[in-house]
């Protein structure tokens, strides 16, 4: 529309939030110029470049909130509405407008156009206007306000929040002196257009075209010629995310149905999808939890990685959605701990636990070591890790992800879990990636033990105590191979190399760690834990050998005596090692 944001700005004091606008939400767009055509109407023509899939019936009662109709459209155009309209077509879009009229009087000299919506009247018009029910009749003699539909003229106040008056003059005849007055004042009038139904400004469908809240990037604004973004705004580019309409995330979901349905958490229910030929996670989010959404948003729009999960696009109609890949094999919590339709069949072996945490530390690192500035998530957790068909980590749910300069360490509103929460963020809100690194070491104790971040005593419910302070304590006990093997997951069995977990536990230990200067960065825990995988592959190829029934199977032999075994070169293992190769590298 070739308003800057600034100037809506100007016109709007009433939006709270410069970020974010709530789905239905009226804004005043102003506009200029109204001029007279054809000696008939007084008029702002629009350019508008058609995007696919455009109608006519689109452009008019979405993209321009029944400003104008399809009819007009139509006969502004060479396009018949029967015929396919090219996308990138340049089309003309007319909206009325007036300039005011003498007649009725002096005083306003600004108008806004309103499109009258269902349950309009003229009482309720006049009330959420500012003016009498009789002075807008006046100004709209032929108009039944009842009627749901149709374009009336409301006297608009200007960027300084007065009424600005009419200026009249003399002009051709044939044309009221109102309008005349308006035309000739400076050449042009400035009209005001009340978009009735434009739900999201910040994420208007014509995202490359249209005003956004959003800078490039670079920090420039995006369409710098549309209109400036206040400075404070946080630097991304929702290019990479598509938009999508209510109506078809609600026929990918049944109906956002029950059945679909396959997680909640704080922010909103997740839904099962499929998505223009391809599986999708819908989150849908209630409004109120607009900053999540865009915290969300602006992460992954502007970070791709392969152990973060990937986010398709966005919807905001009604209600916030996120649209993300689907990611088969649920979250780890589910696993660990044999919850929810995607766990408990299949158990984690220690390998596959040790190459999730691996997955997920790539992650991280990539968000603290990589972006500039640096994200911080806040919300790590084993719920917000998902394990992928080859049961790979990838983390998720940036709801609650703070931006932050290097080195930074910011306080802020305290959200999180408890039982993942450092002490320095839970008593002062201070925020920096040690934050993040303290909450995987939490994770890394549920994969060692299965137990969750903060564990309730069996004989009292009412009293639990934090998974830390349980390594913690083991780690102190006098025998504290023999205190920490009572917290190994016992479905593991023996099936785990011991030194493996060890180092394991002593990771975790330094993740967590009071102090956060003494934590590790996300860098080095990836060290550590490529170097646990390294150990954990070379034991699972000693198990490997040791299983004769496979090994026998693999070179044609027929299973022998018991005491028929072949080692591999370089191996010198008798029956009496088997047993032990559960616990040794």
């Amino acid at each position: 529309m070739n308003t800057s944001i600034q100037a809506i700005l100007d016109y709007n004091p009433q939006i709270p939030n410069q970020d974010f606008l709530k789905a239905d939400t009226r804004i005043n767009v102003p506009f200029s110029p109204c001029d007279c055509i054809n000696g008939e109407y007084l008029t702002h023509v629009f350019n508008y470049t058609v995007d696919s899939n455009d109608t006519y019936d689109i452009i008019a009662t979405e993209d321009f909130s029944n400003l104008t109709t399809a009819e007009w459209l139509q006969s502004w155009n060479s396009y018949s509405a029967s015929n396919y309209i090219p996308n990138n077509a340049q089309l003309n879009v007319t909206v009325n407008c007036s300039c005011g009229d003498s007649s009725v009087s002096n005083e306003y000299g600004l108008f806004v156009t309103y499109p009258l919506r269902p349950g309009d009247n003229l009482s309720s018009v006049a009330s959420d206007s500012g003016v009498t029910a009789k002075l807008l009749q006046e100004y709209n003699p032929n108009m039944n306000f009842n009627s749901g539909s149709g374009l009336v003229f409301i006297p608009g106040k200007d960027e300084t929040g007065n009424y600005p008056a009419l200026s009249t003059s003399s002009g051709p005849s044939g044309i009221s002196s109102g309008a005349i007055a308006g035309i000739s004042v400076s050449g042009v009038a400035v009209a005001l257009l009340l978009a009735g139904s434009i739900y999201i400004l910040v994420y208007k469908r014509k995202k490359a075209k249209g005003a956004t809240f959003l800078h490039s990037e670079s920090g420039q604004p995006i369409n710098q010629e549309r209109g400036g973004v206040p400075p404070r705004s946080t630097p991304i580019t929702v290019a990479k995310s598509v938009e999508f309409r209510y109506k078809e995330l609600a026929k990918a979901t049944n109906n956002f149905n029950i059945g679909n349905k396959i997680g909640e958490g704080g922010f909103g229910a997740v839904y099962y999808a499929e998505l223009r030929g391809e599986k999708a996670a819908i989150k849908k989010m209630d409004m109120k939890a607009s900053n999540e959404f865009l915290a969300e948003l602006k992460v992954l729009t502007h970070v791709h990685h392969l152990n973060l999960v990937r986010l398709i696009g966005y919807c905001v109609e009604g209600s916030l959605f996120l649209v993300y890949e689907f990611i088969e094999n649920g979250n780890l919590s589910q696993h660990l701990r044999g919850s929810g339709d995607n766990s408990g069949n299949n158990l984690l072996s220690w390998s596959t636990r040790v190459q999730i945490a691996l997955d997920s530390a790539r992650g991280l690192e990539y968000i603290h070591e990589h972006t500039v500035p640096v994200y911080i998530h806040r919300d790590v957790k084993s719920a917000n890790i998902l394990i992928d068909k080859d049961y790979h980590g990838k983390v998720a749910d940036f709801g609650l992800a703070q931006l932050t300069e290097v080195g930074n360490s910011l306080p802020t509103r305290l959200m999180g879990t408890f039982g993942y929460m450092p002490p320095e963020y839970a008593k002062f809100g201070g925020v920096s990636p040690k934050v993040d690194v303290f909450a995987f070491g939490v994770v890394l104790y549920e994969l060692i033990s299965a137990k969750e971040a903060v564990v309730k005593s069996a004989g009292n419910s009412s009293y639990a105590k934090g998974l830390v302070a349980l390594f913690d304590d083991a780690l102190s006990h006098p025998n504290p191979r023999e205190a920490l093997h009572k917290l190994f997951d016992p479905r593991l069995g023996d099936n785990y190399p011991l030194d493996s977990v060890l180092k394991m536990v002593e990771l975790a230990e330094a993740c967590t760690q009071e102090d956060p200067q003494l934590r590790p960065s996300m860098r080095s825990v990836v060290v550590a834990l490529t170097t646990i995988s390294s150990a954990t592959e070379d034991w699972d190829v000693r198990s490997f050998y040791g299983n004769k029934a496979l090994l026998n199977l693999m070179s044609g032999r027929e299973q022998g005596p018991a005491n028929d075994f072949v080692s591999p070169p370089g191996m010198n293992l008798d029956s009496s090692s088997l047993h032990g190769l559960a616990c040794v590298v």
